[in-house]
């Protein structure tokens, strides 16, 4: 069960650190917003599953909203400051405490919940455990999000000229790419994901206010673990941490949040480029 358990955590932390070390890796953006995408896009699901009970264009819309939000974001205001460490991390920081302010206006302060339907969450059978279905499907869509990256990045020329970004992003500018159009892909597929995860892990724990700094600390972390633009770290390093979380929770539940970075600094002190990163010249 823990293990089950620990895959369930596993797959919203896949879906929700993917995006942001894409998005990382080729910009160079440290996007401090992302805990704040993930909770809008969690409570953009909650309303419309509140208004419609259609669990799946609630999956829908708070992915699709925040993927347009990024889109917005990068193209008005990101766009004009690329380059500029300092800048482009405040912006992010800006955006992230209005986007909570927002959430606290316009949605309950107490922590809510995506109500799945049964339909979506059979119980079932795993190795002689009963273990409820609609955690089978957060997995299932973590794996589905990482064979369409995977896709996306190995078998599409916009994913060559991303992973080359990753390397070495003057010879992708020196090559003639649009390499302002791939940040601007890349920003809105990062959005895309982290409200994904929003309507995911709101339906699987809770949303509340507040929530967005631990989810963006996660999302750092899987990043840190995994390596800088690596889709295959945030895989492994996803495994590793939410098993920890599962394991923690259930036999050190005061050090469960502090557990998590004992992978980081080990990772730091042997492999800092991550566990999947290449050195970066």
């Amino acid at each position: 069960m823990l293990i089950l358990n620990g895959l369930t955590q596993a797959a919203i932390l896949f879906v929700l650190g993917s995006g942001l070390t894409l998005a990382f890796g080729l910009m160079r953006v440290v996007n401090l917003a992302h805990g704040a995408f993930y909770m809008l896009g969690g409570y953009i699901g909650y309303s419309v599953i509140t208004a419609t009970g259609n669990w799946l264009l609630a999956l829908l819309a708070g992915s699709v909203s925040i993927a347009a939000l990024g889109f917005i974001f990068e193209r008005l205001m990101l766009a004009r400051v690329r380059g500029n460490d300092l800048p482009e991390t405040l912006l992010t920081v800006a955006l992230g405490m209005v986007i909570v302010d927002l959430c606290l206006v316009f949605w309950p302060r107490s922590p809510v919940t995506l109500n799945v339907p049964a339909s979506l969450n059979p119980p079932a059978n795993v190795l002689g455990v009963t273990y409820p279905g609609f955690r089978l499907i957060l997995m299932a869509s973590a794996v589905l999000v990482a064979v369409g990256l995977w896709l996306l990045l190995y078998r599409t020329k916009l994913g060559a000229a991303v992973r080359a970004g990753v390397d070495d992003r003057e010879t992708v500018r020196a090559l003639g790419l649009n390499i302002g159009v791939m940040y601007t892909g890349v920003f809105v597929l990062s959005g895309f994901l982290g409200g994904l995860a929003g309507v995911l892990g709101g339906s699987y724990l809770q949303l509340s206010p507040g929530g967005d700094t631990t989810i963006l600390m996660y999302s750092l972390v899987v990043v840190i673990v995994g390596g800088m633009g690596s889709l295959l770290g945030a895989f492994l390093s996803a495994l590793i941490l939410g098993q920890i979380i599962s394991w923690g929770l259930a036999f050190a539940p005061q050090y469960a949040y502090f557990l998590i970075f004992v992978p980081m600094v080990i990772v730091l002190a042997l492999r800092p480029q991550g566990l999947a990163g290449r050195k970066v010249a």
